[in-house]
């Protein structure tokens, strides 16, 4: 367990859910509710001045909604992980929320156990996709032609297929005997060289193209 919690921010419009997610995570060592805000605007607002580590935030809120709100965060350069805690599952809400750089993708009928897994796993940088939000992602992605994946390195293509594995940089760097360091690098590279946004894509790239092992 981490010597400091997992500090976490909940972005949603009904109150009665954020109190239901901090009744729960309260309960947790090693996770600790710094906050809440009630729409995307409040939500971006709170996380430039409390800086979680992690965001739950719903999609759908009056005013700034959750995929704005993501966009914003990623302009003002916020680090904290987002994972989408929502009731919403059609395509059209999912991708967005994923190209817009979430962490994760989760339905608020999860069971309070996993969540925490949940919260543990972005935190420690995973990306986290149920099946059915891969899905929706790999048949948005269909028709996209195949970019650059010929001018990856061998060694880039080791890491591709560790991000596609679900590793974090920390856990990649000590599966291929790298530092932290040069594995930053090599995803650096990798999401040039594929012009793609980020590690979501990445990974989705990865399963779609064969790049895994």
């Amino acid at each position: 367990m981490a010597d400091t919690p997992i500090r976490v921010l909940l972005v949603d419009d009904h109150q009665v859910v954020r109190r239901g997610l901090r009744t729960f995570l309260e309960i947790q060592d090693d996770i600790e509710v710094v906050g809440e805000a009630g729409d995307g605007a409040e939500g971006t607002a709170r996380a430039e001045e409390l800086r979680p580590d992690v965001i739950l935030m719903d999609v759908k809120m009056p005013g700034m909604d959750g995929v704005e709100a993501l966009r914003r965060l990623h302009e003002l350069g916020n680090p904290a992980r987002v994972l989408i805690v929502t009731s919403f599952t059609e395509q059209r809400t999912v991708v967005p929320a994923m190209r817009a750089g979430a962490a994760g993708y989760v339905y608020k009928d999860i069971d309070p156990d996993a969540l925490a897994a949940a919260i543990r796993s972005v935190h420690a940088g995973h990306v986290l996709l149920q099946p059915e939000v891969a899905i929706a992602l790999l048949a948005q992605d269909e028709t996209a032609p195949a970019r650059g994946g010929s001018t990856l390195t061998e060694r880039e293509r080791e890491v591709l297929a560790l991000i596609a594995d679900g590793r974090s940089n920390r856990e990649i760097a000590r599966a291929l005997v790298l530092s932290e360091k040069t594995v930053k690098t090599h995803v650096s590279n990798i999401l040039m060289k594929l012009d793609l946004a980020d590690r979501t894509q990445a990974a989705l790239w990865a399963v779609r193209h064969g790049a895994t092992d």
